[in-house]
């Protein structure tokens, strides 16, 4: 820039300005005898200095730095308050799933197909008709509620079907459609079966009515042996999602399922078959209702804060009403053996008991999701933990 300029001339006094005014304060700064006693500004003070000059220490320089609480290393003690949790605007973290009613009618359905079958295995095995008529029908009755919500909810029929051009087996959405397309046509199979009697003796139909009874038995074997999956799988669907109460709640997710699968197959059996033949529904319902209760205590003790979503609201109060009604259930099938309309009301029980477990759980999660709470506290206690193993 040209001297000759006006904003050059101001820009030199103002540079000259400067050094002169550094000048001055080292020269007061050497008066004084040391810049710890200097009261000039931009110096630095001790204590000690501080103390000679009767000046107010600002800041201390001349104490030797605290430890950090917790640490290994020197340096000053933080004294920052623990962070509190805030959300942008109090927004969820995840995006809540779009899941409707339906997944939860959908996992329900499956569970009681599952069960069902296991039922009218038991029953076959056994020599009870009763309680395996009602059990294959029960079951195809289930599979096709179940395969209704399913493409409900997919939007598309297509959908369902394009699902199956691809089997993963790291994926529970691919390997549950593979199992609901095996359970489906033996179940199917199994209860047409049951029509045999009907048919006629003779003709093309009557070699039907012959053929019928072996093969469903064999298409009923068949489904029993995939209705373990079937009941299970959609646990470990849910479990596989990144939202927290679910994701958390993984080893227990599948036992629940498989509980509440097999309280309401064994109240179907209650409903349906005379009391001289309930005895395996009435067994099927003391094992599932312990497995489901076993569960449901566990997701709601054992998770900590993601446990409060099972607790409180609409989903606390399903899986309360769930847990009452299976023990409901389970007592009434053991006392009323000889009652037909005490069996009955049982079975009803632990079908009730099976939808309101199976629908708490799905809101429990959905919660959970809608809350950045049950996101960002567990992520931060997480993180906490590996700190501390590392010091």
């Amino acid at each position: 820039m040209s001297p000759d300029r006006p904003v050059g001339d101001l820009f030199r006094r103002f540079r000259e300005r400067l050094s002169v005014g550094q000048e001055n304060g080292n020269a007061a700064g050497r008066e004084s005898g040391s810049r710890a006693t200097a009261a000039g500004p931009g110096v630095g003070r001790t204590d000690a200095g501080s103390r000679d000059a009767g000046l107010a220490p600002h800041p201390p320089r001349d104490t030797a730095p605290r430890r950090r609480r917790g640490g290994k290393g020197g340096g000053e003690q933080l004294n920052v308050p623990p962070a509190e949790f805030t959300s942008y605007y109090g927004r969820p973290v995840l995006k809540p799933p779009v899941w409707r009613w339906d997944i939860a009618a959908y996992l329900f359905t499956g569970g009681l197909a599952a069960g069902s079958s296991l039922l009218a295995a038991g029953g076959q095995l056994t020599g009870r008709p009763a309680l395996r008529r009602a059990g294959r029908i029960a079951a195809l009755a289930g599979v096709g509620a179940s395969t209704y919500f399913l493409v409900n909810d997919l939007g598309r029929p297509s959908r369902f079907h394009h699902m199956l051009r691809v089997a993963k087996v790291t994926s529970p959405m691919s390997v549950g459609t593979w199992i609901l397309s095996v359970f489906g046509p033996a179940a199917g199979i199994a209860a047409i079966a049951e029509a045999a009697p009907l048919l006629p003796e003779r003709g093309l139909l009557g070699l039907g009515r012959r053929l019928l009874p072996p093969v469903g038995h064999t298409a009923g074997m068949a489904a029993a042996v995939t209705a373990p999956a079937l009941a299970t799988y959609t646990g470990v669907l849910l479990a596989d999602t990144a939202v927290p109460s679910w994701h958390e709640a993984y080893p227990e997710l599948p036992a629940i399922f498989a509980g509440s699968a097999l309280a309401s197959g064994a109240g179907v059996g209650l409903i349906a078959a005379p009391p001289g033949q309930a005895g395996p529904a009435r067994r099927l319902a003391v094992a599932g209702a312990a497995m489901e209760l076993w569960g449901s205590h566990r997701v709601e003790n054992r998770l900590g804060l993601l446990s409060e979503p099972y607790t409180q609201g609409t989903p606390g109060k399903l899986l309360q009403a769930g847990r009452a009604l299976t023990a409901a259930g389970v007592a009434g099938a053991l006392v009323g053996r000889r009652s037909r309309v005490l069996s009955a009301l049982s079975g009803a029980a632990l079908i009730a008991a099976s939808v309101c477990t199976r629908f708490g759980i799905f809101h429990g999660g959905v919660a959970s999701a809608r809350d950045p709470r049950y996101t960002v506290v567990p992520q931060r206690e997480r993180a906490d933990r590996r700190a501390a193993d590392q010091d």
